[in-house]
């Protein structure tokens, strides 16, 4: 299993409008594409900005290309994402997963 984690950095205000814009865009993406087994949305506050990070897990490579594109690290924004963001950040992490869970 793959884990594409992706990361970016918000206001405090703007975090929870930020976390419903990415559960109607990516997450909608991430979770229709064939090949992904889940995503989850993880959000922490640092004093006056929020870090979000979506977690997504995948059963190959290939699924990935098909929502990321042919380049996987590249991170993928929609159109309302800099209006909420920080900044860009241009990569994302991806770990090969081994789940023990029952």
């Amino acid at each position: 299993m793959i884990v594409r984690k992706w990361h970016g950095r918000t206001k405090n205000k703007d975090a929870y409008g930020y976390r419903d814009y990415v559960m109607e865009t990516g997450i909608k993406n991430l979770i229709s594409t064939n090949g992904n087994i889940g995503a989850q949305i993880w959000q922490q506050q640092d004093g006056d900005i929020t870090h979000i990070w979506v977690v997504s897990w995948w059963n190959s490579l290939e699924s990935i290309k098909a929502f990321a594109g042919e380049d996987i690290t590249i991170a993928r924004y929609y159109d309302a994402d800099p209006d909420y963001l920080l900044e860009l950040e241009r990569n994302v992490k991806h770990y090969e997963c081994y789940d023990f869970s029952k």
